[in-house]
């Protein structure tokens, strides 16, 4: 059973997310938070595998919650997605580069709302690969194309960077299998290699880091 915990300070928000994951067999929402605060606290005490997080909240807004709860040894297999009313909130760059798993948008379809969060549990794929990678190029572009220094990728051997690079292009483990004529089980393995040697949580942060050491520029297109 995936344990989830709601945070959003619009009751009726909360509600309808909470009906909708109740109805999975598989999906239960343990608590639910109506402040950021509350939702730290909260994920404390109950331990979710997963938190759903709106951003704009009332005193501690989801931005400083996310950074407290991935902060914490203790909640280091508990999955932060970031809900938001638009694809583009200001925000989110800095929630995936602080350790959110993804971002959804609040209209979307039911029954991806109910993969999303599967997806973030197995922690398997990016969540909106499409649009948040199209968010984290813009975010590099105006940052003026500064990259981190190349030697955080050092300790990665020349498959892994390769790996890297295509997990930041948006490709799923089959996928990347089909591009470098490996089986998805190695391809899997190069990438869980990659992430505990770059010390992340999951694949939206290798992501950021593909575009932030430039593996992958803004502006690149997978139908190009």
């Amino acid at each position: 059973m995936i344990r989830v915990l709601l945070a959003d300070d619009q009751a009726l928000v909360r509600a309808g997310f909470r009906a909708l994951l109740d109805s999975a067999p598989d999906i239960q929402v343990v608590a639910e938070a109506a402040d950021g605060a509350e939702a730290v606290r909260l994920t404390r005490t109950e331990r979710p595998d997963v938190v759903l997080m709106d951003i704009r909240m009332p005193g501690v807004d989801g931005l400083e919650a996310t950074g407290l709860i991935l902060a914490e040894p203790s909640l280091k297999h508990t999955r932060v997605v970031i809900l938001t009313t638009f694809d583009l909130d200001e925000y989110i760059f800095e929630a995936l580069r602080g350790g959110a798993s993804g971002f959804l948008v609040k209209d979307t379809e039911p029954r991806d709302l109910l993969q999303a969060v599967r997806v973030a549990h197995e922690g398997e794929a990016l969540l909106s690969p499409g649009v948040t990678r199209r968010l984290i190029a813009d975010f590099v572009r105006r940052s003026g194309g500064s990259a981190t220094p190349s030697t955080r990728l050092d300790a990665l051997t020349a498959r892994e960077r390769e790996v890297l690079a295509l997990v930041g292009r948006g490709m799923s483990n089959e996928e990347i299998a089909l591009e470098l004529v490996l089986s998805p089980a190695t391809a899997k393995t190069h990438v869980s290699r990659a992430m505990v040697k770059l010390g992340v949580r999951d694949r939206a942060q290798l992501v950021v880091l593909a575009y932030e050491t430039e593996l992958v520029t803004p502006g690149w297109s997978r139908d190009a």
